[in-house]
């Protein structure tokens, strides 16, 4: 298992360099209302996923990724909030889409390719949908776009891996006019959810997220700050801090 998370931190640092080139010109930022009444029917509150809901609804989910990739954002007229909402919501549409069109499967890891190529061996460098016409992956959408381009370490509370161990999913899509305060929710969630982090003042056993992600979580102060503006209980500053381990079973 150690060998694992190792591998996957090598794999986190390698591509999450260079840059990408998805996007488009002359578009609007679409809405995500199809998005919104699909999440609202078949997520729960709490972020338990309902695949086969999604699977019976899957032209609606088609629909709805097919207006994705008909209308990348245009990075010089789309706004910063449209263009983050855009993305988030890209990343965990066609995660949904993924599990869907592969289902049953216990695991998202299920879903590595078979035949492994050197550091582009997992399900989230698989290019298996399009973003204004070219291939894309989700892995390109979180390390190349939404961590190198924002500069906002909540987007990883937003975006779901389809696994217990992940933040919920949010049963409702991020839009441009509310997605800070959107983000805020689901930090201030997933820190202060017991089930996937465990605070008190003194000791912490926090969720991997904290360790593989460590350096957008510290760029202006320590990880415990960090924590500490979003959690219910003052953390110590020199509290022991200890990682949970990592549950990749399917969210449903």
């Amino acid at each position: 298992m150690k060998s694992f998370f190792f591998i996957f931190s090598l794999l986190l640092f390698n591509f999450s360099c260079g840059a990408s080139n998805l996007g488009a010109k002359e578009t609007k930022a679409p809405s995500h209302k199809e998005f919104e009444a699909l999440l609202k029917k078949h997520v729960s509150s709490s972020g338990v996923v309902d695949y086969k809901g999604f699977i019976e609804d899957k032209a609606k989910l088609d629909k709805y990724c097919d207006l994705l990739s008909n209308n990348a954002p245009d990075r010089k007229t789309w706004t910063k909030e449209e263009q983050l909402a855009y993305w988030i919501n890209a990343y965990n549409a066609f995660t949904i889409k993924l599990i869907a069109d592969n289902y049953p499967v216990k695991s998202i890891q299920d879903l590595h390719p078979k035949i492994k190529i050197p550091l582009v061996n997992t399900v989230w460098h698989i290019k298996f949908f399009k973003i204004g016409g070219k291939d894309a992956s989700l892995d390109e959408i979180e390390h190349k776009i939404l961590r190198k381009e924002f500069d906002e370490p909540r987007i990883h509370f937003a975006i779901n891996c389809a696994s217990y161990s992940c933040p919920p999913l949010l049963n409702e899509a991020f839009v441009a006019e509310k997605v800070d305060a959107q983000l805020d929710k689901v930090a201030k969630s997933f820190i202060n959810d017991p089930k996937r982090n465990k605070i008190s003042t003194d000791k912490i056993e926090i969720s991997k997220i904290f360790s593989w992600f460590k350096g957008d979580f510290t760029k202006n102060g320590s990880l415990i700050d960090y924590l500490n503006k979003y959690s219910k209980v003052k953390i110590n500053p020199k509290a022991k801090v200890s990682h949970l381990d990592y549950d990749w079973s399917l969210n449903e």
